[in-house]
C-alpha cells in the first residue's frame, strides 16, 4: 500500500513557463532558469515546464530534457515543477514522463496521444494505462491536460472520472484549459481530484469551489496579482481578493487581442532589456517591439 502523500503543490498560481531561444533558436537555459527564478520569487508555487506556452511541441525530446535538468541543477526544486510529457507515442511519453519522474519532479502534465481525431474513450484509456503500466513506479503521478482546441482531442469528464478511479494516487489532478466552465465544474464533483483552470478568468469560481488556485499563461509577466487575488480568498477576505480580480481580468482581457507566446516574450524582452528574449520557433513570428511597446502603454494606462 502506497504512502499518503502530501498535495501536489501548495495553494497558489503555478506558472506555464515560456521557453527562451537564442538567436540561433536553441534552448537558451541561462534565461530560463533566471526566468523560472524570478517567477517563484514573484509569488507562483509553481513551475508547468513545455506545456503549450513553453512551445512543447516545437522543442524536441532531447532538448526538453536537457532544460528540465538545466533548471535543476540552477537551483529550482524539482518539487515545484511539473513537466509536460505528452506526445503523440506511447513510448515517447514514457521516456519523457520517466526522466521527469527520477529528477524529482512532483508531477508529468500529459496530454492525450494528440494526431488521430475522435479516438474512442477506451482507447484514451488504454493509452494512459499503458504510461502508467510502462512508468511501473510509485512515484508517479500524474495532471491530466485538457485543451480540445489545440490538441484537438480532448478527456471527457466520464473518462477523467475512470482514470482517477482506476489510478487514483496516479491521476491526481487536472489542467483543464477548454474555456467551458461547465466542462471545469464538472471536473470538481470527482472527488479526490484536483482541479485546474487553465487561465485566470474563473479563478474566484473555481476558488470558491476549494479548488488550489490556476495555471495560466499570463503568470509569466503578471504573477503578482494573481498570487495576491488567492493569497486573499484563502485568508478569507474575498471582497479584496475580488478587487484585485477585477483588474487581473482586465489584464487578461486586453492581452488575449495578440497572440499569447510571441506578445509575452516581446514584453519579457522590453522589460529585461534583452531583445533575444522575444524569439520564438516557427510556426510563430515575432512580435515586434513597436507592438509590444504600445501593449506596455495600454498596461501602464490601466
Amino acid at each position: 500500500m502506497r504512502e499518503k502523500r502530501e498535495p501536489l503543490l501548495p495553494n497558489g498560481v503555478v506558472a506555464p513557463i515560456l521557453t527562451p531561444f537564442e538567436n540561433d533558436l536553441a534552448v537558451s537555459h541561462d534565461r530560463l532558469v533566471a526566468h523560472a527564478h524570478q517567477l517563484l520569487e514573484e509569488g507562483c508555487v509553481g513551475l508547468a515546464v513545455f506545456g503549450t506556452t513553453g512551445e512543447a511541441l516545437s522543442v524536441g525530446v532531447r532538448e526538453r530534457k536537457d532544460a528540465v535538468e538545466a533548471l535543476v541543477t540552477g537551483g529550482i526544486n524539482p518539487a515545484c515543477l511539473v513537466v509536460g510529457t505528452g506526445m503523440t507515442d506511447l513510448p515517447s511519453t514514457v521516456h519523457l514522463t520517466r526522466h521527469a519522474m527520477e529528477l524529482g519532479c512532483r508531477a508529468c502534465m500529459v496530454l492525450p496521444p494528440f494526431y488521430f481525431k475522435d479516438p474512442a474513450a477506451e482507447g484514451l484509456f488504454r493509452h494512459f494505462a499503458g504510461l502508467i503500466d510502462g512508468i511501473g513506479d510509485d512515484r508517479l503521478q500524474i495532471m491530466l491536460y485538457h485543451i480540445p482546441q489545440v490538441a484537438g482531442v480532448g478527456l471527457p469528464v466520464s473518462l477523467v472520472a475512470r482514470l482517477h478511479t482506476e489510478f487514483p494516487e496516479v491521476i491526481v489532478a487536472i489542467k483543464d484549459s477548454s474555456g467551458d466552465w461547465d466542462n471545469t465544474r464538472a471536473l470538481f464533483d470527482i472527488d479526490g481530484l484536483t482541479v485546474y483552470p487553465g487561465a485566470e478568468l474563473p479563478l474566484m469560481e473555481a476558488l470558491d469551489l476549494g479548488g488550489p488556485g490556476c495555471i495560466t499563461a499570463t503568470a509569466n509577466v503578471n504573477a503578482g496579482p494573481l498570487a495576491e487575488v488567492i493569497a486573499l480568498h484563502a485568508s478569507g477576505n474575498r471582497d479584496a481578493a475580488k478587487t484585485i480580480m477585477n483588474r487581473v481580468r482586465v489584464f487578461r482581457l486586453l492581452l488575449q487581442e495578440y497572440q499569447a507566446v510571441p506578445i509575452q516574450k516581446r514584453l519579457l524582452a522590453l522589460r529585461l532589456g534583452d531583445p533575444i528574449w522575444a524569439t520564438v520557433r516557427p510556426p510563430f513570428l515575432e512580435a515586434d517591439e513597436l507592438t509590444g511597446t504600445r501593449l506596455e502603454e495600454r498596461i501602464a494606462a490601466l
